[in-house]
């Protein structure tokens, strides 16, 4: 038996033309303040403010900044603000020893290593060409 398996299941569905449901909704809401603000203040000021107001419901309706819609980064930014920031450290108190001998064994660590000579290099490649 076979199952039809979904394919683009992360794509919304276009519900009035290129329009999703959500993107419908915040344009709704959108002619709904602008009608409010019609009505409450006179004609230069209802122009001076229906610009940023359609340009902000638009952006909440189509920009998705990070592949996420906008108003999830208004919401984190709203919490990150009235959320209480408690930020806790600890010191962590390291007792550092050196001793001659470590400090010995450092710099020997740190010597250069001689070049390999030519009889160092033959003797290797006859120890690898050596069939067991």
């Amino acid at each position: 038996m076979h199952y039809n398996v979904p394919q683009f299941i992360d794509v919304e569905d276009k519900v009035a033309g290129p329009l999703t449901a959500k993107q419908l909704l915040w344009m709704f809401g959108m002619g709904a303040t602008l009608m409010m603000l019609w009505g409450l203040l006179d004609r230069t000021a209802f122009f001076l403010s229906a610009v940023p107001v359609a340009a902000l419901f638009v952006a909440l309706a189509f920009y998705k900044p990070h592949g996420r819609p906008l108003i999830s980064f208004v919401f984190y930014g709203i919490l990150f603000l009235f959320r209480p920031k408690m930020y806790v450290w600890k010191r962590e108190e390291r007792v550092i020893k050196r001793s001659a001998v470590r400090s010995r064994h450092a710099q020997e660590i740190s010597a250069p290593t001689p070049a390999p000579t030519l009889n160092d290099i033959r003797r290797l490649a006859d120890t690898l060409d050596r069939k067991k």
